[in-house]
């Protein structure tokens, strides 16, 4: 019994034993599990919030990036003036990319008053548009050419396309085309001045260059544009000026330039009798070289040119040679010049003033030699006013045995202007035009014109 009650007294002892001893241990791991999954909660915690954060970012640069693109859209459907804009795609989607687009021109409009000393140049021809030296009349001794006339018209008005590329292998490619409204009347009431001056679209240019190749029509070889006057008639100096825009073959390398041209031949009948005609019966290009040095100083150049002329069965070949630049004198003074001599040289100079061949009595071809040239200064005195004084002439070598007396010999005219541009781009022209056409039997005729233009070039 004794026994008993001991064994009783000391489970009491022992289990407190075991509470003293093991309890605070096991509340001890308790509360590191306790902490260590607190800990784990707080990283889980810490990765849900930085997740939370970078969505949010994510959802603010979105909500950025598309208020941006609603902004672009906005702008472009309603520009700053309010109206809405009509492109709003590409304006050439079918060219290469990276092609930059060009539109550009001019509006002008040409008023003459003429006097003509033997006869009226005949209405509605060129003769009435711009200085023209083979429509001069030149009639006999009692030849009259009645009152002065009057004309007014904006067919030299022009515009041009360009599309230029560059490609990822630095090949660069250009495509222009260009067109003005002297081309005539599109059908028989439209193109006269009874009431709507109706007149077609005519093609001055249109050619594709890729690098030093250029095919298509443009300027001839022999023509140097950059030696033109500034003149308010179409072309002012036109006597002595080589003027031909034809299809052609160019290469371009440095200063140097080779083209081969569409061949035609103007010829004049045994004795002149009959018009003059072309022949397309040319078989050989006409072939140009040139050579072009710059400068400070200005520019000079010089062309040669060898052709064959042919009609039906009959040939014969020519030369030309062309010398011609700018001079600049200071600022604000410059001289413009050209020379220009040749066996056959007829449909480039003066626009066909001669003709390339005359026909003999037995049929044959035979070149007819010409020359011509112009020289111009030009002084500007202030940005807004410019003047200019002209003067050209060109002659013929005519075997008058073949051609006759009636042919025309030689050609001149001096010109004076004054351009106001009461701002950039718009000009307001004034030019006197003296022009003199004789034949080989002495006969002249000539031409007084007042000629006056309003251009404006964008």
């Amino acid at each position: 019994m004794r026994k008993t009650i001991v064994s009783m007294s000391r489970r009491p002892l022992a289990a407190a034993l075991f509470v003293a001893l093991v309890a605070p241990g096991m509340a001890f791991a308790e509360t590191a599990k306790e902490k260590e999954l607190e800990a784990r909660v707080a990283a889980l915690e810490q990765q849900i919030q930085a997740l939370l954060s970078s969505q949010q970012q994510q959802q603010t640069v979105l909500a950025d990036t598309q208020a941006q693109i609603t902004e672009v859209k906005t702008a472009q459907a309603a520009p700053a003036d309010g109206k809405p804009r009509i492109q709003t795609g590409p304006i050439m989607p079918g060219a290469n990319p990276g092609t930059s687009f060009t539109y550009g021109g001019f509006i002008k409009m040409d008023g003459m008053y003429t006097d003509t000393s033997d006869g009226r140049i005949a209405d509605g021809s060129s003769g009435r548009l711009f200085y023209l030296p083979s429509s001069i009349p030149v009639g006999g001794p009692t030849a009259d050419g009645g009152d002065p006339y009057t004309d007014y018209h904006a067919q030299f008005s022009r515009f041009y396309f360009s599309a230029d590329t560059v490609t990822d292998g630095g090949n660069k490619v250009k495509a222009y085309i260009e067109a003005d409204m002297f081309g005539g009347g599109s059908n028989a009431l439209a193109g006269n001045e009874t009431a709507t001056n109706t007149y077609a679209v005519s093609l001055r240019q249109a050619y594709v260059s890729w690098n030093n190749w250029l095919a298509g029509q443009t300027w001839s070889n022999f023509m140097d544009t950059a030696a033109l006057p500034d003149a308010v008639d179409f072309v002012g100096v036109t006597d002595g000026t080589v003027f031909v825009r034809q299809a052609q073959l160019r290469y371009t390398k440095g200063p140097w330039s080779f083209s081969a041209e569409n061949p035609q031949t103007t010829v004049t009948p045994y004795l002149n009798v009959g018009a003059r005609f072309n022949s397309g019966d040319n078989v050989m290009p006409d072939l140009t070289g040139r050579y072009v040095t710059k400068g400070d100083w200005g520019h000079f150049s010089v062309a040669g040119m060898v052709r064959q002329f042919k009609y039906l069965d009959e040939t014969d070949t020519g030369a030309a040679v062309s010398v011609s630049g700018k001079f600049n004198l200071g600022k604000s003074d410059d001289i413009r010049y050209a020379v220009n001599a040749g066996s056959g040289i007829g449909r480039y100079l003066a626009f066909g003033l001669g003709s390339d061949v005359v026909l003999d009595a037995s049929g044959e071809v035979n070149a007819l030699d010409g020359y011509g040239g112009f020289v111009a200064w030009r002084h500007v005195f202030s940005p807004k006013v410019r003047t200019n004084l002209m003067y050209s002439a060109a002659m013929f070598d005519n075997d008058k045995a073949i051609t006759g007396f009636g042919v025309t010999e030689r050609a001149q005219s001096l010109h004076a202007n004054l351009i106001y541009s009461p701002f950039p781009k718009l000009d307001l022209g004034a030019e006197l035009i003296f022009g003199q056409r004789a034949l080989e039997d002495d006969r002249e005729g000539d031409l007084r014109r007042i000629h006056t233009s309003v251009k404006y070039s964008f």
